[in-house]
């Protein structure tokens, strides 16, 4: 996987650090990147399919939980395409390789949950480094 134990908060900084910069460059000093309600949303859905992968009781994730998955994929990719034009959010998912990355869980109850710290990294370094609601 691309993230591991070892390299997911790490991982998480880099990508926020490397959007505020760029963000800085193309706006004059100032950091506009995907809001923070925005990133709360993904985070939600991540949180609820979290719940139910923390109770399962099997390293293989059921079908069911694996189909879930794959609609948070969908539902990262659209939240891209209603952003077109700003490219914010695609700009975040691209970066922090999170299609990719959920690609890889692969029924994996391990992977599903370092996925879901990852996120969390994702939003809380995004409020650190500057970050905004909209």
């Amino acid at each position: 996987m691309r993230i591991n134990e070892n390299n997911y908060v790490d991982k998480a900084e880099k990508v926020i650090k490397e959007l505020a910069e760029e963000s800085k460059q193309r706006n004059r000093g100032r950091v506009d990147m995907v809001t923070t309600s925005k990133l709360r949303n993904l985070l939600a859905m991540t949180a609820d399919i979290y719940n139910q992968v923390l109770t399962w009781q099997s390293e293989t994730l059921s079908d069911e939980l694996n189909g879930r998955i794959e609609y948070l994929r969908i539902r990262f990719v659209y939240e891209c395409g209603r952003d077109d034009s700003k490219r914010k959010v695609r700009n975040f998912v691209e970066k922090s390789e999170v299609l990719e990355i959920l690609k890889e869980i692969k029924k994996s109850k391990k992977n599903y949950l370092l996925f879901s710290r990852y996120m969390e990294a994702l939003v809380a370094f995004h409020k650190y480094y500057g970050g905004k609601e909209q």
